[in-house]
């Protein structure tokens, strides 16, 4: 029996797991980021020194005092304008159908129980079939090992992580909107175009370009579809072969000789600040396009 007026021995234990937990929790965060940190220090010792104009003007080559970057930044430009044409008409227009149209079935249960399941896949599984459909069966049309083999590869992988982006987007808009625009006698698609799509877009943005941050990292899809890593010249077009920064920092990180390594750790840096760019860009666009309700 609790004396009167002294705390709830129950209420204390409930505390104390409570600090516990917390503890934890920081603790895991810390440890994160600490060897983030370790790191980008030891990327930057190794690599800063290499950061020259000459780094980003120059092309590949098998003498480190010569070698550059140049083919590989247009490749990863290329890839990554490609996947965004193809990534966000065709995720958001599944989200569309998925949250405004499909309604609750089992069709949509199972449409959407798959596409979660294709966000956990690997990605050299997607390289694999990048290889057999985009590389082999449908090389006539995509010049086999190009740069659009690599985009569409691509897509294929982050598409699953952008509609379900583009899903929760599209879900947070208050049930009120559409309501008000059915009782003033607009349509299905007048609600979702005129209504529903402004108010989700800045969630649709961040979480495009959050997939795009994850695809310009991946190196084990481009090795399936056969990226070349020494380019002497800039790709013109989708059909042409292409190499990426993350192709290149791969060949550079295997060679033995320490220069190369030194130039995989600049390569490293400017694809940091790739993606730190994108994601600021994800920021401030979530930002400037947020509503309150």
């Amino acid at each position: 029996m609790r004396v009167l007026g002294q705390p709830d021995p129950r209420l204390r234990r409930r505390r104390r797991i409570g600090r516990l937990f917390h503890g934890l929790c920081f603790a895991a965060t810390a440890v994160g980021v600490v060897f983030l940190l370790v790191l980008l220090i030891d990327v930057m010792i190794d690599g800063v020194a290499w950061l020259t104009p000459t780094f980003f003007t120059e092309f590949p080559s098998r003498i480190p005092a010569r070698a550059g970057i140049k083919s590989a930044l247009y490749g990863t430009v290329w890839l990554m304008g490609l996947v965004a044409l193809v990534t966000f008409p065709l995720g958001v227009a599944a989200a569309i159908w998925l949250e405004e149209y499909a309604g609750k079935n089992w069709i949509q249960t199972v449409i959407q129980t798959n596409i979660a399941n294709l966000a956990g896949v690997p990605s050299i599984v997607y390289g694999i079939l990048g290889l057999a459909v985009f590389v082999r069966w449908m090389g006539a049309a995509t010049g086999g090992r190009s740069v659009i083999s690599g985009a569409l590869t691509l897509s294929l992988l982050v598409l699953p992580t952008l509609i379900i982006a583009a899903q929760e987007a599209i879900r947070a808009v208050p049930s009120s909107i559409r309501e008000a625009s059915y009782g003033l006698g607009a349509t299905k698609w007048q609600t979702v175009r005129h209504h529903v799509l402004p108010n989700a877009l800045p969630g649709i943005l961040t979480g495009t370009i959050l997939a795009l941050s994850r695809a310009i990292g991946e190196t084990a899809p481009l090795i399936m579809i056969g990226a070349l890593t020494f380019i002497a010249f800039v790709p013109d077009g989708p059909r042409d072969a292409f190499t990426a920064l993350s192709i290149q920092i791969y060949n550079w990180a295997s060679r033995p000789q320490d220069d190369f390594r030194h130039l995989a750790a600049a390569a490293i840096l400017v694809l940091l600040l790739l993606l730190l760019s994108m994601n600021g860009l994800a920021i401030w666009l979530r930002n400037k396009y947020r509503k309150d309700w």
